[in-house]
């Protein structure tokens, strides 16, 4: 038995040890510790009805057009505090007043924090949700709360959308870039601060939300009601998946993999660390790709007509 399975076996046997709420009670893809033992070392949840992540099968999203665009407020100012190794992924903090309303959501949501998830550097694919079967190199999460909860997390997992996550998939950015872009370069220098598990510093940089999505849309995008992806799995989360990707240079996207350990440089790497996909759910869409085609279809057919 490995030492994260004799960590698991005392979590099982010892309850008083409250395991299902620390950090160390459950991991990815070991061959005595996965996602498949979840629902017994875990609770009801995580083998619920409505869990995440899926894949999504584009061609099976419905058109939803109260999906609209969002509003989010100071997605383009500094706001990232902290960032964290929890053992399991890097977490970022945010400052309070960022939020998002709008996108067919049912109220606003004030941003808590992002995290990611990779596989084991950009050759093998981490991101958690797939799309058509494809799985990205990773995946990054921005996680809020509805705001009639405040910072009640408690709370807000007992409500069925009280989360709403934003999930952007990540894939190598095209060619010979190093270090882009700028700001996936900055937030990834502070990875050799946080080499151990529970380290945390605080994000001094000048980072926005909004540097750290470019090239993304966000009036394009998949909307279905699922889960929190790691244990406890609270089926209390409206994701949104974006349908464009964020580019990153592959430099950046291995540091994940290859600095942050599970405890400290006697323990692992920090890698695959996604769920594996659950059963699909029903999934719709934005509806600006194909009104964007309608649109089109109609100035070509008056074009056509004045011949």
């Amino acid at each position: 038995m490995n030492w994260l399975g004799a960590v698991l076996a005392v979590c099982v046997l010892v309850p008083s040890a409250h395991c299902a709420n620390s950090a160390i009670a459950w991991c990815y893809h070991e061959p005595s510790c996965n996602d498949t033992t979840w629902p017994t070392i875990i609770g009801k949840f995580c083998n619920g009805s409505r869990q995440s992540p899926i894949n999504i099968v584009s061609a099976s999203a419905q058109v939803d057009t109260n999906l609209t665009a969002f509003t989010m407020v100071n997605y383009n100012t500094h706001s990232l505090k902290n960032i964290t190794n929890t053992g399991k992924t890097v977490k970022v903090s945010l400052n309070s007043g960022v939020s998002i309303r709008g996108g067919g959501l049912p109220g606003a949501y004030n941003s808590l924090q992002f995290h990611l998830h990779w596989g084991n550097g950009s050759s093998v694919p981490g991101s958690e949700h797939t799309v058509n079967g494809k799985r990205y190199p990773m995946e990054l999460h921005i996680v809020h709360i509805k705001s009639i909860y405040g910072e009640n997390t408690t709370q807000a997992v007992g409500d069925s959308t009280g989360l709403a996550a934003l999930g952007f998939l990540i894939e190598e950015m095209p060619g010979d870039n190093i270090g882009q872009p700028a700001a996936w370069n900055i937030l990834s220098s502070y990875l050799s601060k946080i080499v151990n598990s529970s380290s945390s510093v605080a994000v001094t940089a000048n980072i926005s939300l909004n540097d750290l999505i470019p090239g993304v849309n966000t009036t394009k995008y998949y909307r279905y009601l699922g889960s929190l992806t790691t244990p406890n799995c609270n089926e209390a989360v409206v994701w949104t998946v974006f349908k464009d990707t964020i580019k990153v240079s592959k430099d950046v996207i291995d540091k994940f993999s290859q600095i942050i350990y599970v405890t400290n440089s006697t323990s692992p790497h920090v890698v695959n660390n996604f769920r594996n996909i659950q059963p699909a759910l029903s999934v719709t869409t934005s509806s600006t790709a194909k009104t964007c085609y309608s649109l089109g279809l109609m100035a070509l057919t008056i074009l056509l007509g004045r011949f």
